[in-house]
């Protein structure tokens, strides 16, 4: 794990230097930018993230209605309607088209051609074979990275200090996804340190009906908990079913990303979702200036953040312990 640390670091160094300096391209351009965003979810769920990154263009002068034009296509959660948004931006002849997750980077890359893709936060790009590797990612694709797959022991071990052991946690994941596999496998080793038995419930399409019975197959298993597989486009577009659902069967649940805590989840552990897509406009704007986004290596983040609900702690009864109070970096009311 050090050895792979350090790679990451190294990679995510080089990554920063790429191209021109940010600050410098912190100016009048002058030409359009024209670029597009593939999104698996809604604008209302992932609406604050595409803001991110439009106030990061902001920054490197590039402004929308002005001298910069986004294609949104959003595809509220029907995943299946992603395909036919592809070929529509790839019609557009456009500068670059962020993809904000697995399936919307391997669909873009299927129609977009040599068009730029800039990935946001996207989980495994490598073992997805997506590109051929972070420091040399090869055709068209860059951007970020998540880091999520080597911090399931790290959220696993934060949530094991809230609750009793022996405990009995259930693995909530996505039956569609392409690393929740891989993912469920590398809890196990983290799962039998800490004591705690693991049991997986699936989730699909319609997720209307899914989650609930996902839950319902939980309370049949005497889960204690749930933990929530993180890098699914699908559960962020339905975390308020998902914070309420564990709220209806008073079950504590972990999450990857600070959005279920904010709409009222327990607790969460992972990189900021709008920190990437603020790193995202970096490569836009690079690409902007003539730098080949195949020859940009992929970033991983380096900063993590623990968030905890304190209102939802109190609610379920749960005591904090102060060692992992002292260590969150924000709490919410």
């Amino acid at each position: 794990m050090i050895a792979r640390m350090i790679r990451i670091a190294v990679v995510v160094a080089f990554g920063l230097s790429v191209g021109v300096p940010r600050m410098a391209l912190a100016q009048s351009p002058d030409r359009k930018l024209h670029i597009g965003i593939l999104v698996g979810g809604s604008q209302a769920n992932r609406g604050h993230l595409e803001q991110s990154l439009l106030q990061a263009l902001r920054e490197d002068g590039y402004v929308e209605g002005k001298n910069l034009v986004l294609e949104r296509r959003y595809a509220d959660g029907r995943i299946e309607r992603t395909p036919q948004f592809a070929r529509e931006l790839a019609a557009m002849n456009l500068d670059a088209v962020v993809s904000t997750c697995t399936p919307t980077t391997r669909v873009a890359q299927q129609a977009l051609g040599s068009t730029p893709i800039v990935m946001a936060a996207v989980a495994d790009p490598v073992g997805q074979q997506l590109i051929a590797s972070l420091a040399k990612p090869g055709a068209n694709i860059t951007g970020l990275s998540s880091q999520a797959e080597d911090l399931l022991a790290k959220m696993l071990e934060l949530f094991g200090t809230v609750l009793a052991r022996p405990a009995t946690v259930a693995v909530l994941s996505d039956a569609r996804s392409a690393v929740h596999p891989r993912m469920w496998q590398a809890l196990q080793p983290a799962a039998q340190a800490l004591k705690i038995r693991l049991v997986k419930v699936e989730a699909g399409l319609p997720p209307a009906e899914t989650l609930p019975a996902a839950f319902d197959a939980a309370q049949r298993q005497s889960a204690d908990a749930i933990f929530v597989l993180p890098d699914e486009p699908m559960f962020l577009v339905q975390r308020t079913r998902i914070v309420g659902l564990a709220a209806q069967y008073r079950l504590p649940a972990f999450y990857g990303a600070r959005e279920f805590v904010d709409d009222g989840g327990l607790m969460s552990y992972g990189e900021s979702l709008r920190a990437a897509y603020r790193s995202a406009a970096g490569y836009i704007t690079r690409v902007a200036h003539g730098a080949k986004s195949g020859e940009m290596p992929v970033q991983q983040p380096t900063r993590f953040e623990l968030v905890i609900n304190r209102t939802t702690a109190r609610s379920l009864g749960i005591t904090m312990p102060q060692s992992l109070l002292l260590s969150a970096d924000e709490m919410v009311e």
